[in-house]
Formats: C-alpha cells, sequence, structure tokens
C-alpha cells in the first residue's frame, strides 16, 4: 500500500468520524423504533442493513490508515 499524504490521511480520518457518527445515529434510530413496539420490519431490515455497509466501509478505512504488519 502506497503511503498517503497528510491531506489524504485527514480525508480520511474526517470521513471515518462522518461514518462513525452515522453508525452511532442508526444505533439510536434503531433501538428507538423498536422500543415502540409496532415496529415496520421493512424499515427496521432497512436501517440494518445501511448499518453493515457502514461497518464495512469503516473498516476498509481504517485499513487504509493503518500499515500492514508481516510477522
Amino acid at each position: 500500500m502506497a503511503n498517503l499524504t497528510d491531506d489524504e490521511q485527514k480525508a480520511i480520518e474526517a470521513e471515518l468520524e462522518r461514518l462513525r457518527q452515522e453508525h452511532r445515529d442508526l444505533d439510536a434510530a434503531i433501538e428507538a423504533l423498536q422500543l415502540m413496539g409496532a415496529v415496520d420490519q421493512l424499515q427496521l431490515a432497512r436501517l440494518k442493513k445501511r448499518k453493515l455497509i457502514l461497518r464495512d466501509r469503516i473498516s476498509y478505512l481504517d485499513d487504509q490508515l493503518t500499515p500492514d504488519i508481516i510477522a
């Protein structure tokens, strides 16, 4: 993997923070829907799918910031 410039690293870190906040917001929305009782299962499934997509993107970006270590 190529070394990142300072600007690239800052951009990735900013994107990571935005994605993590959105992930937390989805957690809260999912919990609120479940507490309401009468849950729209389709909406709940969409929120959970979006949360999984975010988790994968966060993981990918974390890997971009973490250098490979060969053991």
